[in-house]
This record gives C-alpha cells, structure tokens and sequence, in this order.
C-alpha cells in the first residue's frame, strides 16, 4: 500500500486556481487531474459521504447537511456520529483487505465513531452558563492532549462566524503533521474550509478573495511538501465550487403565508413547529428538502414552489429517483436554486418575532443553514465593541448572548448545491501521480475509485 494524503480544499475550482495560487497552479501543471461532476447536493456532508462510500446519497443516506429526523419531528443539521452513513467507507474496505492500513481523518464529516485509527473533530464545550468553549474530540482520547498542548487550543472561532480565518485551516493542517509524525497512517484525510468563508460572503470578487487564496496556498505548500519528502500520493480536491448569488429565497414564508407552516410562540418570539406544520422547507444553500404531512398536497405544495421567482426545478417522486436521492431521509419534494439564487431557512414575517438564535451563531438550533452567521451589520460601526463588551461580562460571570448577527439575507453573495452551469466553477481533483487520473472528468462517486487506487498501486 502507498501512502496517500487527501487534502480537501474547500470551494477550490480551476476559476480560482491562477496567479493568486502560484503553487497550487505548479502543482496542477506538474501532475494530473480532472473535474468532479458534482453530486446533488453539491453540500458538504452529501459530497464527503459520497466521495468516501463511492455511492449516491440514495444509498448512503446523506442527503444535505441536515435534514428532517422524522421519529424525533426536528430538524437537525451538523450531526457527527459516522453511524449515520449507511455504507461502509473507504477505510473500512481496506482495513478488511490489509490489517496494517491505517487511516487519520482530520476534520472531514461524520468523524466521530467511525473505524478510522486515528480522528480529529470540532467539539465545543458547552457549559451551564451559556459559554461555548473551543475544544476537539478525537479518537484515541489522547491525541486530543497532545494536539492542543503542542499547537494550543483548537480555534473554534475562526472556524465559524464572523472571525472565521485562516488560523482554523492553518490549525488543522499542523495537526494532521503532528498526527503523521506520530503515527504515520497509510491514509489521511485533511480538511481545509478556508475558502468557504470569504467566497460566500463576497462571491467571486478577486479583489476580496486574492488573500485567501494567498493564504490557503500557502497551507497547501507546507503540506504537500511535507508529504512529498514522505514518498506520499497526494491528492487536491475539493467538493463544490461556489457561485455568485443575489436573490434570496424565503421558502417557508412562502408556505406560512398559505397556511402550511405552523408556527410556535415562546417569549413573544417565533418559532417553526415542524411537527405540526402540513409541509415546511429544509434550506441548505441551493438546495431545500420540502418535508410534507399529508401527500395528497403534495401536488399543490410543488405547483406553488414552482411559481416563485428563483426556483429553477421542483423535484417529486420519479425526479428524485433521478438524481440519486430517493432515500427515507430526503424530502418530499426538493427545490433547486436558479445560479442566481439560494434558500433561507427564515419562517417569521416580523423581524421583531424572529427567535433569539437567529441573532447568534447557533448552527444546531436553526432548522437550516445559515451563511449569515459569517457576517455582522455593516452599518454597524461598534459591532466589535459590542462583541469584546459581551465575552468580558461572560468571563465574569453574567449571562449575556452574542446577538450581533443581522437579519439580512442580502447580505450573502456566494453560494452553492446546485450543479453550477459552467464546468469551471464545478470541483476538481489533482494528483502528484500523472499515471491515476486518466479520465478528464469523473463522477462524484468514481473518487472513491481514484483514492483507492493511489493507495493500492504501489
């Protein structure tokens, strides 16, 4: 078995690959490639199970980065069990060929209780008084220690929301180094979301973005030449590209509006009551799951999606089947984007009655995501003040939230989950090893082929 390193860059297409990305770029000219043909959802946790199981969300079951857990009438996005994924995974199939392969997983989706050796994943400490604190879990329970005592605590705050940076990718890169330089696994995954941030909140505006391509090619030299100098397979990928958006779509003020959504009142605040509501939308970027209770709506429901401005498709039954995700866990119905367009998972009319987590990076209390917890008001000039003022009164004990997200979609300019329209903006793989990419375009579901093989041709 070969070595093998995956580092999954995120949002990263060969439209971004250029003068900002020098050695990336070298990287790119001196080895092979191809494009990915994107899944549907071209999301995270879809594409990752898709590309790690080599089958289609339909078999897997990971059909978006939350969905609708129907014993249980909730929503829930960002689980991290592996015993979600219904299929085994690559290094189950080679842990049966080979008893000395080993895998470290570092940040990929659905890490924890996996059969990897070695596993690393965001775990915040969330304490009676209201605090979040950084922290990680990993598998053995040791590597956990020894990361944050040599590298310093895990930077959960550049990882998400409005501080997000390249400390969290930087961070996770020099983890995987330590993890190889203690027990040198035959396979490593690495997760780099650096991307993600910026061409979300701004879209493709190089002016805005240069220094994060910048930043993130530099993380990707220290790696590669790290591993290359182990006599490594290494591998470029990554899951979806982003696209420029300027239309926000309310699908669940839609389906209020017409009597569909039921609607909860706590405090004077709103919340969605999805286990009551005749049919409500699951936003995840460019894709929504429309979950509904009595099918004999089912088509009404689809004739009114499809009148709304910025929906391209709204697929049912056979549709589905189609694009490979008729699985128990997808929705009824599932609505695709426009390239200009994406999916909020607001459901208040009155901005006054939106719950207090809309106001807040809270990613497991919202029942769909929400890219604009990366951004604060920009209207408002004493945000960070705000903020600093906040964790202060919180490290002295008084309850206090942090509140400082707007309500404002329009405030987003990048997104993705759909297939983008031009083949340059879908996901690419690149390989040191010219002889283990042969085709210039592969499905989703072929990376799981092309991972194997580098492992396997000594």
């Amino acid at each position: 078995m070969r070595k093998t390193v995956v580092l999954n860059v995120v949002g990263l297409t060969k439209r971004l690959i250029g003068k900002h990305t020098p050695f990336i770029e070298s990287f790119l000219q001196e080895g092979s490639s191809a494009t990915i043909t994107p899944v549907l959802p071209a999301v995270t946790c879809a594409v990752q199970s898709t590309y790690l199981t080599g089958k289609w969300p339909s078999e897997h079951g990971i059909v978006g980065n939350g969905w609708y857990f129907k014993d249980e009438c909730e929503v829930k996005f960002w689980r991290q069990s592996n015993h979600l994924v219904q299929e085994d995974n690559i290094w189950d199939k080679l842990k049966k060929a080979n008893k000395n392969f080993s895998c470290a997983n570092h940040f990929w989706w659905y890490n924890m209780y996996s059969t990897v050796d070695y596993s690393v994943t965001p775990r915040p400490n969330y304490l009676a008084d209201g605090r979040k604190i950084p922290d990680i879990y990993s598998h053995p329970a040791e590597l956990r220690d020894t990361l944050q005592e040599t590298l310093g605590t895990f930077p959960l705050f550049n990882f998400w929301g409005p501080k997000t940076s390249i400390k969290s990718s930087q961070w996770i890169a020099d983890a995987a180094l330590q993890t190889d330089k203690l027990h040198d696994p035959t396979l490593t995954l690495v997760y780099l979301p650096h991307l993600d941030y910026n061409l979300q909140r701004y879209g493709i505006d190089f002016e805005k973005i240069s220094e994060d391509l910048s930043e993130i090619d530099a993380v990707i030299k220290q790696l590669v030449t790290y591993y290359q100098k182990q006599d490594a397979n290494v591998i470029l990928l990554s899951e979806y590209g982003i696209t420029n958006v300027n239309n926000p779509i309310h699908l669940n003020r839609v389906l209020r509006t017409q009597g569909l959504l039921n609607i909860r009142t706590e405090r004077g605040l709103e919340l969605l009551d999805a286990g009551a509501s005749k049919a409500f939308a699951v936003a995840d970027h460019q894709i929504a799951h429309i979950y509904i209770k009595d099918q004999s709506i089912k088509q009404e429901v689809k004739a009114l999606l499809e009148k709304q401005k910025g929906i391209e498709r709204v697929l049912s039954d056979e549709e589905i089947g189609k694009v490979n995700l008729n699985h128990d866990r997808c929705g009824d119905l599932v609505a695709i984007a426009d390239e200009n367009s994406w999916f909020t998972y607001y459901f208040w009319l009155d901005d006054k009655k939106a719950p207090d987590y809309a106001r807040m990076v809270d990613i497991h209390k919202k029942p769909g995501y929400d890219p604009v917890e990366m951004l604060t008001d920009p209207s408002d000039k004493f945000v960070m003040v705000k903020v600093v003022w906040k964790l202060l009164m919180k490290k002295l004990g008084f309850r206090t939230v942090l509140n400082i997200i707007p309500i404002d979609a329009n405030l987003v300019k990048g997104s993705h989950g759909r297939i983008p329209d031009d083949e340059v903006d879908h996901p690419i793989l690149i390989s040191n090893n010219k002889d283990l990419i042969s085709k210039p375009t592969v499905l989703a579901t072929e990376v799981f082929r092309v991972l194997e093989n580098h492992i396997l041709n000594t």
